[in-house]
């Protein structure tokens, strides 16, 4: 991820940022980071880039011209497929949250627009802004200070950027929770002692006694996050009457992606933040169901939603217009110690099975994923996944002889192998490398798979995942 901070003070900029972590970062090439300065565009001779605001009134405005062109000095450089964002820091603007930081995370570049003065003609920002964001309600004397704050939570989002990749997704507002208390040598300062449970050695009791300690921080600052908590709990519990029916909204939920759209308490609406996928379950099947009109208010086009009971698909057919793309039934890891390798592949990435070994796929491999892959996935989507380090390939030398990998909505899938590299266990090892990395991270590992791939069930049961009785649908936009 690229940084391009559009300014009228750099060095300001860039003395900030390039210290600690993000400067860190910069120096190690997982991110990069620029800083523009406007008035090097500027027409005028002085350098100047302000004028009086017509209409009358306090100040001066930032001209469009040169925050234009320096603007398209930056678009016209990227290579072209690459996902660009231009921000504009405004009190005007969206408030900025850990959500949105995640959000902008998932860009390849990032444009970032700092205004001075009384702001910058609206003409330009109407052009060139993607995004109004506020850190605050509040006003600063320039948008710099803004564009670091939102460079600092952003960066520390990218993959590898902090030494422990689980700092990012443990800490306060993830799941809605502000994060628990911390405790560092001495054991005794001030006569204050570290609570003994830390001491104990004993994993699973520290954890709940953090959850505990979250829960009840949350509770007492910020009840507003407090209600949201206890709403996913309050969901969770419903859906866990059938577990494996419901495990992708449960999932969505443990892994702080869920976003409720509508509850009454029989009837659920989520939306995965991430990928935008709806997911809807109801206890009691009627014609009185409410969510569609839910659905009609959040469509913008496309639609994707996940239903869980059969009687409810000529429900969305009629009200909403969406078809079934597929139907599937979920199969659940259910157990916690990680699956039993055997043979099947070694940590140390060293070949095994045959020659071969198995390693995270990187983008020079996504023209044999793309031509071998026998599904319906766009190429931008399995782009994604591998850009996201989310797909595996099985190698036998430097050749790639099969895949799998997790969707963005967060079941394990897009499992291919080579005819003549088939039966020799490769889907079973590229498929446990996927639990048992999922279990280690705290996750219920899970897959959706068609009644109809005999094999693939096979391959489940074998496994010792558990199936669902009834399937899911998912439907989209005809």
């Amino acid at each position: 991820m690229n940084f391009h901070i559009l300014t009228l003070f750099p060095e300001m900029v860039m003395q900030g940022l390039m210290t600690s972590i993000t400067g860190r970062a910069v120096q190690q090439n997982k991110i990069g980071m620029e800083a523009v300065d406007i008035r090097d565009f500027t027409q005028d001779k002085h350098r100047k880039v302000d004028d009086y605001p017509y209409g009358g009134g306090a100040g001066m405005l930032m001209q469009a011209q040169p925050v234009y062109d320096a603007c398209q000095s930056v678009l016209k450089r990227l290579p072209e497929g690459r996902k660009s964002r231009v921000i504009y820091v405004t009190p005007q603007g969206e408030t900025f949250t850990q959500k949105k930081a995640g959000e902008l995370s998932k860009a390849d570049d990032l444009l970032i627009l700092c205004g001075h003065y009384e702001g910058i003609d609206e003409r330009v920002l109407e052009e060139v802004v993607t995004d109004y964001i506020s850190i605050g309600d509040y006003v600063l004397t320039g948008g710099e200070l803004a564009a670091m704050v939102i460079v600092d939570a952003v960066a520390r989002l990218v993959p590898s950027v902090l030494h422990n990749d689980q700092s990012a997704e443990t800490e306060s507002f993830q799941g809605n929770l502000l994060e628990y208390p911390q405790y560092s040598r001495p054991e005794v300062w001030h006569g204050r002692e570290v609570p003994s449970v830390l001491l104990s050695g004993n994993r699973k009791e520290i954890e709940k006694w953090r959850t505990e300690q979250a829960v009840l921080r949350t509770r007492k600052r910020r009840p507003d996050l407090y209600e949201k908590y206890r709403l996913l709990e309050e969901c969770k519990a419903f859906l866990m009457k059938q577990k494996l029916l419901h495990i992708d909204m449960i999932e969505c939920i443990n892994r702080c992606r869920a976003e409720v759209l509508y509850w009454d308490g029989t009837e659920l609406l989520l939306r995965e933040t991430q990928s935008g996928v709806l997911f809807h379950t109801k206890e009691t099947v009627g014609k009185d169901s409410l969510f569609a009109k839910e659905i009609k208010e959040e469509q913008k086009g496309s639609v994707c939603l996940v239903l869980h009971q059969k009687e409810m698909v000529p429900c969305v057919q009629q009200l909403l217009h969406l078809r079934v793309s597929v139907t599937c039934l979920q199969a659940v890891c259910t157990r916690r110690e990680r699956l039993p390798v055997r043979g099947l592949y070694r940590a140390d990435t060293l070949e095994t099975l045959s020659g071969c070994r198995i390693r995270t796929l990187e983008e020079e491999q996504l023209p044999y994923v793309v031509s071998h892959y026998e599904g319906e996935l766009s190429e931008e989507y399995l782009k994604d996944r591998i850009a996201a380090g989310q797909m595996k390939g099985a190698f036998c030398g430097e050749q790639l002889v099969g895949f799998i990998g997790m969707h963005d909505e967060g079941s394990i899938g897009m499992l291919w192998i080579a005819p003549e590299h088939r039966q020799k266990k490769l889907g079973q090892a590229l498929e446990t490398v996927m639990v048992n990395e999922g279990l280690e991270r705290g996750e219920i590992p899970y897959g959706q798979i068609r009644p109809e791939n005999q094999p693939s069930i096979a391959l489940q049961e074998k496994l010792g995942l558990c199936l669902s009785k009834e399937p899911v649908y998912w439907m989209e936009s005809q």
